[in-house]
């Protein structure tokens, strides 16, 4: 295991150097939050791609193979076609506002009163995915090292709160581009082939299992509308996947950019499920789906490969992780505390943006590892925050972008109602129940229309504002992007 390790200590090594880097290059508000909104169609697609395919789509997506075969990709499908959507028809959009986080543009859209709480939820769910990405070094690390969980946890979690917080977006995106690299190699180059062989091929696979693990709908027609519903639509609306969306340096790297990296997560899916299906074959009675990802790797990869493959999903992680951390201390910082900044003191009192993001990704970073090493069910404190967004935030974020008519008030009464309705229903059908978020959004939804109609419209001065910003005009002057610094690409 000597060589393995190595490669892995090469590997944090690297990161911690390119947060270094980072620090130099992140000079103003624009570079530490949105990379200057500077980014090229082939860094944009790899970061994109490296933010969207966590641990999560690694681990879980093998997992999720072993257990129901090829329909296991659909999880992450439905995490590709909600890029693909995103990309397709509202990124060019949301690129053109010039902003730094959802809430910013609820306040554009509705007239400055839809932010604060739209804030408080948008915050809770990315600390919670934080939480579960940082959880999942746990794993990866007793693999690598044996070491025990809480010490895996303050291991990975300080790497990741010591680039980011270094270098902000700019270290975040040069390691996400690493751990595109990596996970590419390691995953579809390496690990999917050599698993596909060790089980004698498909035509074996196909001989050891049952026909229902061929079956692209086998996990259930209910689960995939499920998953369309959390994850795809969670795609359009989460502050993690706009706040890449905000990098791009023009609409149509956002657009094209983005399609890029939703294929690239349809093939991932894919390659996730498959690889599943082969260890199943080759390891039929594990204890849990979830090991299949690490048995395959220890067992049945050579020294070297094997050290590559896990740091593949440890990028994996890493990325997820640390796009979440950046998200989160954007949103305290930016949506919350700026806000309470405003009551308690001068409105016109300076103070360093760069220094007051870093200090919040510090402090984001330290309470993401305190609440990872104290909390034990992840997967239904995620499926609380996940729901907690799409009922909560999506009728009003896509409704701002697609019906003038919706108005400030509609939009606080279909975060409020859609959100109790949420929690409510999780109290009575169960946490990780279906229910929930389909009467949930309804809900929601109803709220939206209703109180929108029932309400003064949207100022005209506002909705002309609006209309500016989506066109690319009337927005804040930002950093300059043809400072010597060119585009990245």
């Amino acid at each position: 295991m000597a060589v393995d390790y190595l490669v892995i200590v090469v590997y944090l090594a690297g990161m911690l150097a390119m947060g270094w880097w980072g620090m130099r290059r992140a000079k103003s508000k624009s570079e530490f939050l949105v990379a200057g909104r500077r980014l090229g169609p082939a860094m944009y697609s790899g970061t994109m791609a490296a933010i969207v395919l966590g641990g999560a789509s690694t681990i879980g997506g093998v997992g999720l193979g072993y257990q129901y075969g090829l329909s296991g990709a659909w999880m992450v499908f439905t995490i590709g076609l909600g890029l693909l959507a995103l990309s397709i028809f509202f990124s060019a959009r949301i690129a053109r506002l010039k902003v730094y986080t959802v809430s910013e543009m609820l306040d554009l859209r509705y007239g400055g009163r839809a932010g604060v709480i739209s804030g408080v939820v948008m915050w809770a769910y990315t600390l919670m995915l934080a939480v579960t990405s940082t959880i999942a070094y746990a794993t990866i690390f007793d693999v690598l090292f044996d070491i025990n969980r809480t010490l895996a946890i303050v291991l990975g979690g300080s790497i990741v709160v010591a680039y980011s917080t270094l270098g902000g977006m700019w270290s975040i995106t040069l390691t996400d581009m690493v751990q595109f690299v990596v996970k590419t190699i390691g995953v579809l180059l390496l690990l999917l082939p050599i698993a596909v062989v060790k089980a004698g091929g498909f035509s074996e696979m196909k001989a050891q299992l049952p026909t229902e693990y061929f079956d692209p709908l086998g996990i259930g027609g209910e689960t995939i509308f499920t998953y369309v519903l959390i994850y795809t639509f969670g795609m359009l609306i989460g502050q993690d996947i706009w706040q890449r969306v905000f990098t791009a340096r023009s609409d149509t790297t956002a657009k094209w950019g983005g399609t890029v990296a939703g294929t690239y997560c349809l093939a991932y899916a894919v390659a996730g499920a498959v690889i599943g299906t082969a260890a199943k074959v080759m390891y039929p009675k594990l204890a849990s789906p979830d090991d299949a990802f690490a048995t395959i790797v220890k067992d049945e990869l050579p020294i070297g490969v094997r050290g590559l493959v896990l740091a593949a999903a440890l990028a994996a992680v890493m990325s997820t992780s640390s796009g979440a951390l950046i998200a989160c201390a954007t949103v305290a910082n930016n949506d919350i505390w700026s806000r309470l900044r405003g009551i308690v003191k001068p409105s016109g009192e300076e103070h360093d943006e760069v220094k007051g993001n870093r200090a919040f990704i510090l402090i984001m970073g330290v309470a993401v590892i305190a609440t990872s090493i104290a909390l034990n069910n992840v997967v239904e404190a995620l499926t609380v925050a996940y729901n907690l967004l799409v009922g909560g935030l999506l009728v009003p974020i896509l409704g701002g972008l697609l019906w003038k008519r919706g108005t400030a008030q509609g939009a606080l009464a279909a975060v409020a109602v859609g959100g109790l309705a949420v929690v409510g229903l999780m109290a009575g059908y169960g946490i990780l129940a279906n229910e929930p978020i389909y009467y949930g959004l309804l809900a929601s939804l109803a709220a939206y229309v209703v109180v929108s109609l029932a309400t003064l419209a949207t100022d005209a001065a506002v909705l002309a504002a609006w209309r500016e910003r989506l066109a690319g005009r009337g927005g804040p002057e930002t950093e300059s992007v043809s400072e010597a610094v060119p585009a990245a690409q």
